[in-house]
């Protein structure tokens, strides 16, 4: 657009064909009109030039004020300067235009002269400007004007198509064939091109619907692996120790006077180990006791820094000695306690043995739950039995164990520190402890920081094991007419009445990512526990030997240790060794875990009747070693 001010200037230049003399003097003269001193004394006296450099508004008392302007003047030149040599200002140069005199002296020039002379206003001059470069646009031909002016400029004049849409009138002025051949064209052209446009689309769309499908299936196909190879792995985790079961003698766990470290423990050969399943049965068998000591830990780095549950466990072993009259000794007692016989120190060795717990609680012939008022080491409130009762982990052992072996072999070690009490729990103790992962983790209290997954993740396993066999065991007695299976009834009668809450189906996890916070949806059980009922309703829960299956998965083969109401970890098949080598032999005596290493004694214990009918028993099942064989 042609500006809405104007202001005058000469464009100079020294002809190339100029003799040297006269370049060299025409180039001084620039130089002398550029140098800013000169310059401000030209635009300040009268003279024929304006300012053009911002140095020469700067100072109103350099020269402007010698120069006889007002400050008033010197101010609303500089505003109007600045404002016409900013970047804002919608102007442009008149270069090569055609009538350029007619725009500016005929036209702009007259009717300046006349509003300074207060012989019009200002809105009569602007309109009348606006008319007299309008008249002189149309004089020259609006079109020609166009090209003419964006040719100075050093632009591409505008296509028929552009004309046509910014200067309609004008273009069907000269000819009105122009436009409607060229809105025809363009027509055709957008309907050919929308026609390309709209078949790439739909080929992307079905391109991308079909990856998208193959990729569904894909997630589809890895969801169903996922969720079978769960079952199977539930289905197998109960026959089969993923770590072995590690225990402490009774009479040498009173002997350390503390709950000791599982890696401390192991390395003073303080620990014995059962590495099958058969073993463990044979074990049993054998008259030996399996107390399962459940607690809560009273400090984050620490099981019990007050030593008041560990006082309270050693008071429980001697209220079981004195009921069941057991050896005072305590050395046909076992017991199982997190801290001491799960590794506290490899995490993937750590969640192996997490991945048998199930078999750990059930095996034990007592479960005991240690929850003595103790003030928390690192928290502003007293660890008891309410606290217990909150614990994920706390409830996933009573379950592990009462969903096998009922509460008959359940009791409570509670009470204060120097008045402990203990007694059996109740019949309908199991109740809130089947509602596993409503319980409270540390894990979760910390957000998983540094972590990769939850607790309760590592619990999927083991609960749907114990869950199948639960179902298994209510489904094959129903339908074969065996032994009494009503507390089998009642826990599952519990569990169907909440099942969506006992067996989350996704839960909500908060993790840390790149000093994020981000909360996210996690799939817990999902659809587990209709496929477990479903393959136990149509006989598929098999699993191959190989695969650390038994060929048997018959309710029939779980009986309870010393009872036949309860369900437990299977039946000593023939294809099964009874009991392994590697925690016995050595000439009658009971080895502990490790080997003797550089000549020390082992710690032992002497063998009596019902230890010795164990090894009849296990000599009767395997070949005698040519050596005596320690486990390491």
């Amino acid at each position: 657009r042609v500006p809405f001010y104007w202001s005058g200037g000469y464009g100079t230049g020294i002809r190339k064909s100029a003799e040297p003399a006269a370049k060299d003097l025409m180039f001084d003269f620039f130089v002398y009109v550029n140098t800013p001193i000169t310059s401000i004394g030209d635009v300040v006296m009268p003279s024929w030039l304006d300012s053009w450099r911002y140095s020469q508004l700067a100072s109103y008392e350099r020269n402007f004020e010698k120069g006889g302007w007002s400050f008033d003047s010197w101010n609303e030149h500089q505003k109007v300067m600045h404002w016409a040599l900013g970047n804002e200002v919608n102007s442009a140069l008149t270069l090569q235009l055609p009538g350029v005199l007619l725009y500016s002296r005929d036209v702009m020039l007259d009717n300046f002269q006349k509003y300074v002379e207060g012989e019009i206003s200002m809105e009569t001059m602007k309109e009348d400007v606006t008319k007299g470069w309008n008249d002189a646009t149309m004089t020259y031909g609006k079109l020609n004007q166009l090209d003419n002016y964006r040719a100075a400029l050093g632009l591409d004049a505008l296509s028929t198509v552009e004309k046509c849409r910014l200067h309609r009138e004008e273009m069907d002025y000269i000819d009105p064939v122009t436009c409607k051949e060229a809105e025809d064209n363009s027509t055709l052209i957008i309907i050919i091109l929308c026609s390309i446009v709209g078949v790439g689309i739909i080929i992307l769309v079905a391109y991308f619907s079909y990856k998208r499908y193959k990729s569904y299936q894909a997630i589809k196909k890895a969801h169903e692996q996922f969720m079978e190879s769960t079952l199977n792995e539930a289905t197998r985790a109960l026959r089969q120790l993923d770590y072995p079961l590690h225990l402490v003698r009774g009479d040498e766990f009173i002997e350390e006077g503390r709950l000791v470290r599982h890696e401390v423990m192991r390395n003073t050969h303080r620990l014995s180990v059962l590495d099958t399943i058969a073993d463990v049965d044979s074990f049993v068998q054998a008259g030996k006791q399996i107390v399962f000591f459940s607690h809560q830990w009273t400090s984050f780095t620490k099981p019990d820094p007050s030593n008041h549950q560990y006082d309270a466990m050693v008071n429980a072993m001697d209220k079981l000695a004195s009921q069941n009259g057991w050896d005072a000794s305590l050395k046909d007692v076992f017991v199982w306690v997190d801290y001491s016989c799960i590794p506290q120190s490899n995490a993937s060795v750590q969640n192996l043995a997490i991945r048998s717990l199930a078999v750990y609680a059930s095996s034990a012939t007592y479960f005991v739950i240690v929850a003595p008022n103790t003030q928390h080491a690192d928290l502003d409130h007293v660890c008891d039995l309410d606290t217990y009762q909150r614990r994920v982990w706390c409830r996933a052992e009573q379950v592990c164990h009462s969903m096998r072996n009922g509460t008959t072999g359940m009791f409570l070690a509670g009470g204060n520190p120097g008045d402990l009490e203990f007694m059996p729990v109740k019949p309908d103790f199991f109740l809130e402890s089947l509602h596993v992962f409503n319980g409270e983790l540390t894990c979760c209290r910390f957000e998983h920081k540094g972590m990769e997954s939850c607790d309760r993740q590592s619990l999927v396993v083991p609960i749907l094991g114990l869950y199948g066999e639960l179902f298994r065991a209510a489904h094959d007695g129903v339908k074969d007419g065996s032994a009494d299976m009503s507390t089998v009834k009642t826990f599952l009668k519990e569990i169907e009445k909440h099942q969506e809450d006992m067996f989350p189906r996704t839960f909500q996890r908060v993790m840390w990512r790149k000093n994020k916070r981000v909360i996210e949806e996690v799939l817990l059980f999902g659809d587990l526990i209709d496929r477990m009922r479903a393959r136990i309703k149509t006989g598929a829960m098999f699993i191959p030997l190989d695969k650390g299956g038994t060929e048997s998965t018959k309710s029939t083969d779980f009986v309870r240790h010393g009872a036949s109401d309860f369900v437990r970890h299977g039946s000593m098949l023939e294809s099964e060794e009874l009991a392994s080598e590697k925690f016995l032999r050595h000439e009658g005596t009971f080895v502990g875990h490790g080997s003797n290493i550089g000549g020390e004694p082992m710690v032992t214990a002497e063998p009596d009747d019902n230890y010795n009918k164990f090894i009849d028993v296990i000599n009767s099942k395997a070949e005698p070693a040519e050596e005596p064989a320690v486990s390491a």
